[in-house]
């Protein structure tokens, strides 16, 4: 039996508590890190789902002044922010967190001090942003910042400047890490083409944002210079470009949607295929269409940018391409609806919201090629028309994507079902909320009701006043929906129905560790023979060809010879945490231009990164038998 240890002694300031709050601040723990990314996101996405209300109360009637047009601006800027950098990419890296590691048959990711830092940064930037309510108010330029707008110290985006660098550190140090994780720690036999292909969206999602993220970095310095010592980059009457600022942006922007929507295509592809009970159709097909999409994402940018001035030769060329981008996501779409062509389809609640990503996606999808045509585009891009396809994709797309996946793997980490009835009754709200408060935005938008405006104008007349206030009772029942998902996740993590260790009969290689995962993984690092891994362990072929179920125990891993095999898990450490505190007066410093702030915030992190230096990478090394078995793989990494 392999045994699994996590030494305490050798280093004076190590951590040496495994259970209470103490354990979850200091570990480098996985599995610990993704749930605390998880539990953050919940608080984020109420906070950015209560700012939703208050956008649809105000425009539920016409001419309302429920809030000033400063607070809508000061929320609808924060509500965007929210949504996309605090709860759709950070529960993608939940995810991530989570699963990659198991996935791939490994015991950790590659740098566990990392992982831990990336989410503190990710927490520390998202308290800085919110800080701003109490100090002198939230950013109000709108989230994607335009200029010369943004950079008006009236809009105070000098906070939305400095938050948005703070999260792109946390995002950067976790591209980095799952890069490697995934390109050098699989477990023996998994080959690039025996990968889930969650792991795949993993990798494709990853290196966007290690390409991303470096061009709205420099903007952000750009705008932030502009905002606290007036430097003019993005001010056109100082010889400044606003231009400039849009291209920046949506060079990061538009590679973020599918940043955004890369992970919930993974997701969909392992669930469909387990609730569809047949191999996901088009492997090959949906793996390289993904990778083509993240690839042809980087060409799509100035479609974003169609009514400013940037020429009939860019247009056409980026109306070309955004049309072209079209293929390899219908590609995916229609592998999808094959994969459950004929299947023994299983509607649990996982599937379900599969179904809706599938669905609403397409829908979003169907009505952005239409913004690829430069004079269609011209007639709706200031309009609600841009908001509804938008949120078909994001929220259509990557939430029900998301939300398919928590139902599916909660008893991965759990050791429970979440319930069923519950779930039903969270998507069919979900569903029918979400149509009814983005469906109408279309018609609307069509009808000339301009976006980013504070107040309803009352010479819209009556039609568009109705199709508002359906938004707004929309926006009611997936308030009430949300509910109900809160509800049924803390329910269940009480008093949930136990789930097995295989409780959807998954194809996957996490299902064949233990439920709840333990903390090292597997006890010896499997060996890989087939794509589907777990589902080949599980079933055969018998002499007419029909599958049968292997007899339980008949199937083993290649490599069982690891009795006292010694596991060491990475050992936690207080580095992450004291270093990233350091955010603070560092990003309050830039905000106010106080050098003072500034020099505390850079010499806390350089004390916090010699710390983490000069901390030993593992405890007990030493310690180890002579003759116990060599760790290999991950197991090695972890050390």
């Amino acid at each position: 039996m392999a045994s699994s240890t996590v030494e305490t002694k050798g280093f004076k300031g190590r951590p040496k508590g495994e259970s209470g709050l103490s354990a979850w601040i200091t570990t480098t723990d996985h599995k610990k890190i993704g749930i605390m990314y998880f539990v953050t996101v919940l608080v984020f996405f109420f906070l950015g789902g209560a700012e939703s209300g208050v956008i649809r109360a105000q425009l539920a009637q016409a001419e309302m002044d429920l809030v000033t047009a400063e607070i809508y601006n000061q929320v609808f800027t924060m509500h965007g922010i929210t949504m996309v950098f605090l709860v759709v990419m950070p529960l993608s890296a939940a995810f991530f967190n989570y699963l990659v590691p198991l996935m791939i048959g490994a015991r950790d990711v590659a740098f566990p001090r990392l992982n831990a830092f990336s989410y503190w940064v990710y927490l520390f930037g998202g308290i800085f942003l919110y800080s701003s309510f109490f100090l002198g108010g939230a950013p109000s330029g709108g989230w994607t910042g335009y200029a010369p707008l943004a950079s008006d110290a009236v809009s105070n985006m000098a906070f939305y400047a400095v938050g948005l660098n703070i999260l792109g550190v946390s995002s950067l140090a976790a591209a980095v890490n799952f890069i490697v994780t995934i390109l050098n720690m699989r477990a023996p036999g998994m080959t690039f083409m025996r990968m889930p292909v969650f792991v795949w969206m993993s990798l494709v999602t990853n290196f966007l944002l290690l390409f991303a993220l470096p061009p709205i970095a420099v903007a952000l310095f750009m705008l932030n210079a502009d905002t606290v010592v007036g430097a003019q980059f993005f001010e056109p009457a100082s010889g400044g470009d606003p231009i400039l600022w849009q291209h920046l942006f949506w060079l990061f922007g538009h590679p973020e949607v599918y940043i955004m929507i890369l992970p919930a295509m993974g997701i969909v592809s392992e669930i469909l295929p387990t609730g569809s009970r047949k191999p996901l159709f088009g492997y090959a097909a949906v793996v390289f269409a993904g990778a083509a999409i993240g690839f042809i994402g980087f060409g799509v940018w100035a479609h974003h940018m169609f009514t400013s001035a940037i020429g009939p030769v860019a247009r056409s060329a980026f109306a070309l391409t955004t049309m072209f981008i079209a293929v390899p996501t219908g590609i995916k779409i229609f592998n999808w609806v094959f994969t459950m062509w004929g299947g023994k389809l299983r509607f649990h609640t996982p599937m379900l919201f599969s179904i809706g990503f599938v669905s609403m996606f397409t829908i979003g999808g169907l009505s952005g090629v239409t913004h690829a045509i430069v004079p269609h585009n011209a007639q709706q891009h200031d309009t609600y028309y841009v908001v509804a396809h938008f949120h078909y994709v994001l929220f259509g797309g990557a939430l029900f994507g998301l939300i398919a996946g928590i139902y599916y793997w909660f008893p991965k980490v759990t050791g429970k079902l979440m319930d069923e009835k519950l779930g039903k009754v969270h998507f069919w709200t979900w569903l029918l909320g979400f149509n009814l408060t983005f469906g109408p935005m279309h018609m609307s938008g069509l009808l000339g009701q301009p976006r980013r405006t504070a107040v309803l104008p009352g010479e819209l007349g009556g039609t568009v006043e109705l199709y508002n206030l359906l938004s707004t009772l929309g926006v009611v029942v997936l308030i009430g929906s949300a509910l109900v998902f809160l509800f049924n996740l803390i329910r269940s993590i009480k008093a949930g129905q136990a789930a097995g260790d295989d409780p959807w009969d998954a194809r996957t290689l996490e299902w064949i560790t233990p439920s709840p995962t333990p903390s090292h993984n597997f006890d010896a690092i499997p060996t890989v023979t087939h794509r589907d891994e777990f589902w080949h362990r599980k079933y055969a072929e018998d002499d007419a060809g029909k599958v049968v179920r292997v007899p339980a125990g008949a199937s083993e891993d290649h490599d069982t010879d690891h009795e006292g095999e010694h596991i060491h898990m990475p050992d936690p450490s207080y580095w992450p945490l004291v270093q990233t505190l350091g955010v603070f007066p560092l990003g309050y410093g830039l905000v106010y231009l106080n050098f003072w702030l500034i020099g505390i915030g850079v010499l806390w992190m350089v004390i916090g990164l010699y710390g983490w230096i000069i901390e030993p990478l593992a405890e007990g090394d030493d310690d180890e038998p002579e003759d116990a078995h060599t760790p290999t793989g991950a197991a090695a990494a972890a050390h």
